[in-house]
C-alpha cells in the first residue's frame, strides 16, 4: 500500500529535517533560489485566475501547484523547514547554529528568488515600464499596500493581526509539506498536499515566501510602501509567525502525539530454523 502510517511520518519528517540541515550553505541558497521563483510563479499564476474570474476561490485551487513543484523537486521553502528542522534539533540529530544557519540562507535565497522573478515578471506585464495599464500591476500595488499600510494603521494591534494570520498560514503549509510524506506514490503526494495549501491561500493568510515576492513587486510599480514598512509590519512578524504555526502547532504537536509509539514499534523477532538433524 502506498499510504504511509502517522508514527513513520514523524519519523520521517525527523530524518528530514536533519537532511536539510546538513546542507552546504550554497545547495541551501539555491534550492531557496529555486523555490522562491517557483512560488512566485504560482502566485501571480493564482492572481491572473482571481483577475480573469473574479473569483477568489479560483486563485487558490490552482496555487498549490508551485508547491507541489517545490516539494517534489526536494528545494528549499524555509517556511517548512520550520516544522522539520527543529524536529532534527529534539532527537539531537541536528544543532541550533545549523538549524539558525539553514534558516538564514533559505531566507537569503527566497529574497533573491523572489525578486529575480519579479524583475522579469514586471518587465513582462509593464512591457519594460512602458504600460501600466495591466490590471495585475494595480492588484500587485493594492495588495502591497494592504499587506503592510492596514496593519501599520492599526498599531501594535496590527502587529497582532498579522502574527495571528501568519500562524494560521504555515500551520497549512507545513501540514501540505507533511502530508507529501503519507504516500509513496507521486499522485498520492500531489493530492495530500495539495488539500491543506488551498486552504491557507483561500482565506488569505500571511506567508513570508510570498511576500517576498508580492510587497517588493508592488514597491517597483509604484506602492506607496517603504523599506521599514515592509520588513516592520510585514516580514518579520510573518516569518516569527510562520515558525510558530509550523514548529509548534505541526512539528511539535504531531511529534508528541506520535513518537511515543514510534519508539515502541520494533521488528518481529527472527524466526528461529528448525534443527535439520533428526530427533
Amino acid at each position: 500500500m502506498s499510504y504511509v502510517k502517522p508514527h513513520e511520518v514523524v519519523q520521517a519528517m525527523v530524518n528530514a529535517g536533519a537532511a536539510k540541515a546538513s546542507l552546504s550553505p550554497a545547495q541551501t541558497v539555491l534550492r531557496g533560489i529555486l523555490g522562491g521563483a517557483i512560488l512566485s510563479f504560482s502566485t501571480t499564476l493564482a492572481f491572473t485566475a482571481v483577475q480573469q474570474t473574479s473569483i477568489g476561490l479560483a486563485g487558490a485551487l490552482i496555487f498549490p501547484a508551485g508547491f507541489v513543484i517545490i516539494v517534489l523537486l526536494g528545494l528549499e521553502l524555509v517556511t517548512g523547514s520550520f516544522a522539520l528542522i527543529p524536529l532534527a534539533l529534539l532527537q539531537r540529530k541536528s544543532k541550533p547554529a545549523a538549524m539558525l544557519s539553514a534558516f538564514g540562507w533559505a531566507i537569503t535565497g527566497h529574497l533573491i528568488g523572489c525578486t529575480l522573478y519579479a524583475g522579469l515578471y514586471l518587465i513582462s506585464i509593464t512591457k519594460m515600464g512602458h504600460d501600466l495599464s495591466n490590471p495585475l500591476a494595480s492588484m500587485l500595488i493594492g495588495i502591497s499596500e494592504s499587506k503592510t499600510l492596514s496593519y501599520k494603521a492599526l498599531g501594535m494591534d496590527g502587529l497582532l493581526v498579522v502574527f495571528s494570520k501568519a500562524i494560521l498560514c504555515n500551520w497549512m503549509v507545513t501540514l501540505g509539506v507533511v502530508m507529501a510524506f503519507t504516500s509513496k506514490s507521486t499522485t498520492g503526494k500531489i493530492i495530500a498536499m495539495w488539500l491543506p495549501i488551498v486552504i491557507f491561500f483561500a482565506q488569505g493568510f500571511e506567508h513570508a515566501v510570498v511576500n517576498m515576492f508580492v510587497i517588493p513587486a508592488g514597491m517597483l510599480l509604484g506602492a506607496n510602501v517603504t523599506l521599514g514598512d515592509w520588513w516592520l509590519w510585514n516580514q518579520l512578524p510573518v516569518l516569527a509567525g510562520n515558525f510558530i504555526g509550523g514548529a509548534l502547532f505541526t512539528g511539535l504537536l504531531l511529534y508528541w502525539s506520535h513518537h511515543k509509539k514510534a519508539a515502541t514499534v520494533k521488528e518481529a523477532p527472527p524466526v528461529k530454523e528448525q534443527s535439520s538433524r533428526a530427533v
